[in-house]
């Protein structure tokens, strides 16, 4: 093997320098190959990682419900039974309990009382799913039952300025 890589540049009609010259270059780009194979494999874990972490809030998620042809966003009533079209819809009873069938909020215009509401009544108003209004009749429990100012819904997670400015819209606290 050795004889043939010192007869090479003999065979091929270059000087060992010329040699040399073509060694050097084939390694830097096998080394460039690497790199840039390594950094586009980085790349695409970043982006897979911000595609991971993108998540739409539930507002949006009911808008784009909302805007799909043939899904039905049927009016869940705390204690009444599954929809039809929600159990025949191939899910089992655990993944019904984990994703409960959203509450249409476009026709909503009214108030509830936020200290006798249920989950289906807060889920009416927008931008409430499931997940905040559940969080809203916890700290309910949590505050014995009555909310008295509405500053106090802050402390619920996911209640910011905007949406407690909706939620002085459509909530009454009496």
């Amino acid at each position: 093997m050795k004889e043939l890589l010192r007869n090479l540049p003999v065979r091929l009609g270059i000087t060992r320098a010329e040699m040399m010259a073509v060694t050097a270059l084939l390694l830097f780009l096998t080394i460039g190959g690497i790199v840039r194979y390594g950094t586009s494999v980085q790349e695409a874990d970043r982006l897979i990682r911000e595609a991971e972490r993108a998540k739409f809030s539930e507002a949006e998620v009911d808008s784009l419900l909302r805007l799909a042809p043939g899904i039905d966003l049927a009016e869940v009533e705390e204690g009444a039974e599954a929809s039809p079209a929600a159990a025949t819809d191939g899910r089992d009873d655990a993944a019904a309990a984990r994703h409960p069938a959203r509450v249409p909020k476009s026709q909503f215009t009214g108030t509830v009382a936020f200290n006798r509401a249920s989950a289906a009544q807060l889920q009416q108003i927008p931008g409430i799913g499931p997940a905040i209004a559940k969080r809203l009749l916890a700290f309910r429990a949590e505050k014995g039952g009555k909310v008295r100012q509405f500053d106090d819904f802050l402390e619920v997670k996911g209640i910011g300025r905007k949406k407690l400015e909706l939620l002085k819209k459509h909530l009454t606290l009496e």
